[in-house]
């Protein structure tokens, strides 16, 4: 897993960008407008993720695997507020629940297919699991996820899959952004 590091101790762009994003809508009901600028780095499009954390506990993840906007600035916008709002396993966000809140962002590199467990490290590679139409999938560097079993039978689990079933894996990198002093 590669992380970008910050400067000078700030909050990247992205994070920030997911932030005010998911402020926004709690608050206000509305959709953040991407910036008219954005960095020649962040012009191609780009699958991404956004993790809310509260106290360290999980509060939302909701992402995409294949890029759904034209560039990672619309995207992190339209995940944090899915996030937020939409993920099945939590109530949406209250404003309350806002200055608890902390935020990863996660760019996917492209997928691609692998033959087995051994062309996997669950530190350095999210998997995908797909079988009949149903898809499961887990991003890098998890905690308490050590070894390439354990993160496909976590990504089965969620996609109702039984491993013995054979899935078809694919693995992917990210970039990973979040705030200064966030464990990953």
């Amino acid at each position: 897993m590669s992380q970008e590091p910050s400067l000078s101790g700030s909050t990247h762009p992205l994070v920030d960008l997911a932030r005010r994003a998911v402020e926004e809508f709690v608050r206000h009901g509305r959709l953040l407008e991407a910036p008219r600028s954005i960095p020649a780095e962040f012009q191609a499009p780009a699958a991404a993720f956004v993790t809310l954390k509260k106290h360290e506990q999980l509060r939302g993840c909701i992402g995409t695997l294949s890029p759904t906007c034209s560039n990672p600035f619309q995207e992190v916008i339209q995940n944090a507020v899915s996030a937020c709002s939409r993920d099945p396993r939590f109530p949406p966000v209250e404003p309350q629940e806002l200055p608890h809140l902390r935020y990863q962002v996660y760019l996917l590199k492209p997928s691609e297919p692998v033959a087995g467990l051994g062309d996997l490290d669950p530190q350095r590679y999210g998997v995908i699991v797909h079988k009949s139409g149903r898809r499961g999938v887990l991003l890098p560097a998890l905690e308490g996820i050590e070894t390439a079993e354990v993160q496909v039978a976590i990504a089965c689990r969620k996609a109702g899959i039984d491993p013995a079933e054979g899935p078809e894996l694919e693995r992917f990198e990210v970039l990973t952004f979040q705030e200064p002093g966030q464990e990953p």
